[in-house]
Parts: structure tokens; sequence; C-alpha cells
């Protein structure tokens, strides 16, 4: 899938994934996965359906989504450059990957934001209605201790 927009491209080839990038952004900027390894960040594009975000060459963003493409879908990692935002973008790639064909009729999406409720609330998501049903196993340290 690649579509445009303006100056900028949404696609899911993960041969554009600029792998460097991702890990700089994750590693150095991410709240929720500093420290990352590369090693790590390669294994998720690996085995997830990913959104890379460019104009022309450069990578902007990105996003990916885990899933079996029949019952549940966790979206992570969404992330625009800093300089980039305000333009819509985040709005575009939330659009492009809720649309996708592959993750049409799920019963579930789930995701972990400390910071932007707003945006996600306007594709519909809500906080977790009985939170009593939901557990985790969450090691906040792994990538610090390795």
């Amino acid at each position: 899938m690649i579509l445009h927009k303006n100056q900028f491209t949404i696609s899911t080839d993960k041969s554009k994934l600029k792998l460097d990038s991702i890990h700089e952004f994750l590693s150095t900027k991410a709240y929720w996965c500093l420290n990352i390894p590369k090693e790590t960040v390669a294994t998720a594009i690996e085995h997830s359906l990913c959104f890379g975000v460019y104009q022309g060459d450069k990578q902007i963003g990105f996003a990916r989504v885990i899933s079996d493409f029949s019952t549940i879908a966790y979206l992570g990692d969404v992330y625009i450059l800093e300089e980039y935002r305000g333009h819509g973008l985040s709005k575009w790639l939330l659009k492009v990957i809720m649309a996708h064909p592959d993750l049409q009729g799920l019963r579930r999406w789930i995701l972990l934001t400390g910071d932007a409720h707003g945006l996600y609330r306007q594709f519909g998501w809500t906080a977790i209605a009985d939170p009593t049903k939901w557990m985790e196993l969450h090691n906040k340290n792994v990538y610090s201790t390795r």
C-alpha cells in the first residue's frame, strides 16, 4: 500500500523503512522504549504490519500493528518527527492504518499512550471500559538491563 498526500507518502513496504531512523527515534525520544536495542526494533518490524511516513526519501514517521488479522490488533510505536508535527500527518496515519483492508472487522484494537489520548479519541478510541478484566506483565526496565 502506498498513499500520497501533498509532499508526503505513507507506505507499508518494509523495504522502504529506514531502520536506523526508526531506531534513533525509539531509543532516544520515545518514552515507552528508551534504549531499545536496534536488533529488537528490527525483530519487531519483521513481525508487524508497518507503516512508514516519508517526505521524499526521508522517513519522518512510523507506526506498527501486531495482529492476528481476524480478532485483535495492537497499535504501537506511533510517531511523527517533531519538526513535521502540526501538518495533520498523525491523523492521516491513523486514518490509513484503521482503513487498512487486512485490519477490518476486528473485535478489538488496543494501544498504550501516555500523551496522545486526544488524537486517538478522534478515531473512536476510549479508555478501557472495565480495567478490572485486564492484566499485564510489564518489565519497564527491560532495555536498561541489557
